[in-house]
């Protein structure tokens, strides 16, 4: 009996290695499909990054478009502004010289009158019979000589008031192409406006898209990273630059006393937690578009142009390490190599870069490390 149930065992257990190929060979079709569904899930997990990425280009491209095209609507608006500012106190020192002239032209006219009466009064003497009598010689002289006074006077006077009138029809003329030139500019300046608005409009398009994007996807994170090792590695290009200028004093004198960049509330801290958890290396000041962003102290330009991230970007070297820099611009004023005092207007508020909402970003370095810029700004 155990003879028989140890043979059933031996039998059992070839019966189960005689089947193990069996069972691998039915295994295997279910393996090699699990892999090939795993490699395909791989292959579009890439295939969705790429796009991802793609799309965020995209979006990056269009609001850097978008920014450039609002700086070059805001600039050819200052520009017009600044045109038809100068014409109109062109017209009005025109118009005040024409009305100089006018009262010049009345004057003249008025002494003309006068004289013409004086010739008249002297007139009614019988000039022939004065000649005829010889007896009166030296009265025919003394009214020879006034009436050669009283003609070579109305000959200044009529030489006078013709000038006159030449020069006021010449004020008359130019100020009317100074009125012709002005509505042009005004027309002009209605239709950037209108540009403006435009521009800005596409520019808060782009801002919402690349935002909704970066939710999404989840990436805010990563675009935060990319962005300040963008500006990180600007910065320390910048340094070498600076290194050039010895004429410039530095910003240890004004700790505490420098005047802000713009006047308003201050919406993040330095080392503020900023949208995505990066904590801030500078300060976001509220502001309103167009207003002029000052520069806090003297220095030179050695930066101006469009940072990802950070939008329209101006960065003044103040000497001995120190460096400012002025982001989400709407426009910027100066150009690299411009001497700036404090004070000066460099640049004008925006929503560049990726901003919501008008503002500011300042930033303040030191041997190319943030410091806070609240510790070297005054009271507002």
């Amino acid at each position: 009996m155990q003879m028989r149930l140890s043979c059933l065992g031996i039998n059992s257990m070839l019966l189960a290695v005689l089947m193990l190929p069996v069972a691998v060979a039915q295994q295997a079709p279910k393996a090699e499909q699990e892999l090939q569904q795993l490699q395909k899930q791989i292959k579009q997990t890439e295939q969705q990054v790429r796009q991802q990425r793609r799309q965020l280009q995209q979006a990056e491209q269009k609001l850097q478009t978008a920014d450039k095209a609002l700086a070059e609507a805001a600039k050819k608006l200052r520009d017009t502004a600044s045109r038809k500012q100068r014409l109109e106190q062109e017209s009005a020192r025109l118009s005040q010289q024409q009305q100089q002239l006018q009262q010049q032209l009345t004057e003249q006219q008025q002494l003309l009158a006068a004289q013409l009466k004086s010739a008249y009064s002297l007139g009614r003497h019988d000039y022939s019979r004065l000649i005829l009598n010889q007896q009166e010689t030296g009265k025919l002289e003394r009214i020879l000589t006034y009436y050669q006074y009283f003609n070579q006077a109305r000959l200044r006077q009529l030489a006078e008031i013709n000038h006159t009138v030449t020069q006021l029809e010449q004020v008359k003329q130019q100020l009317s192409n100074q009125q012709q030139q002005l509505q042009t500019e005004l027309t002009a300046l209605q239709q950037q406006q209108q540009q403006l608005t435009a521009a800005r409009s596409s520019q808060q398009e782009s801002v919402s898209n690349l935002q909704a994007l970066l939710k999404q996807q989840g990436s805010q994170l990563a675009y935060l990273r990319q962005n300040e090792t963008s500006l990180q590695n600007t910065i320390n290009e910048l340094r070498r630059l600076a290194e050039r200028n010895k004429d410039l004093s530095g910003l240890t004198a004004g700790r505490g006393q420098y005047p802000w960049p713009l006047r308003g509330r201050v919406l993040q801290r330095f080392g503020q937690n900023r949208q995505g958890g990066l904590a801030s290396r500078g300060i976001l000041i509220q502001g309103v578009s167009g207003a002029n962003v000052q520069s806090i102290a003297n220095g030179r330009v050695i930066y101006a142009d469009w940072l990802k991230g950070y939008g329209w970007v101006i960065v003044v070297d103040h000497g001995k390490g120190f460096m400012s820099l002025y982001g989400h611009n709407q426009s910027l004023l100066k150009q690299p190599g411009d001497n700036v005092e404090a004070g000066e207007a460099i640049a004008q508020v925006g929503a560049s870069g990726g901003q919501a909402d008008p503002g500011l970003y300042f930033e303040i370095r030191e041997k190319g490390d943030a410091v806070n810029p609240l510790n070297w700004l005054g009271k507002q």
